[in-house]
């Protein structure tokens, strides 16, 4: 399994946006959309602030492979279910601390969608 380097890990982490492109069951890409990302250790992940509703969640649930684009890392991933409620506790942690600066109505919509919690596997 291919895993993140740092310099990759730092450079997606300092980024405030990620372009997300989940693969469609046709292989093709979906079109690209910009959402955030935070970083736990040496691993990336990702929610959809519009929940369970978000198209590109859907997507990525569905065909579990994708591609991102942040800080200049272009990369093919895998994208994995995370339910363990100790590693969403972190993650709301990493949402409020690198956007809390956008306020509430933008970072309490992704603490409140841990169930879309998904780690960005490098391929």
């Amino acid at each position: 399994m291919t895993t993140w380097t740092s310099e990759e890990l730092d450079r997606i982490a300092d980024a405030d946006e990620l372009e997300i492109a989940p693969r469609r069951g046709d292989g093709t890409l979906r079109g690209p959309v910009p959402i955030w990302v935070v970083r736990d250790g040496d691993h990336l992940y990702v929610r959809s602030f519009r929940g369970t509703d978000g198209g590109w969640w859907r997507m990525a649930r569905a065909t579990e492979e994708g591609h991102i684009r942040s800080g200049g890392v272009d990369k093919d991933v895998t994208f994995v279910e995370v339910a363990d409620p100790e590693t969403n506790d972190r993650i709301d942690t990493a949402y409020r601390t690198k956007y809390g600066r956008f306020g509430g109505a933008y970072v309490d919509p992704m603490v409140a969608a841990r169930p879309t919690t998904l780690k960005l596997l490098p391929r």
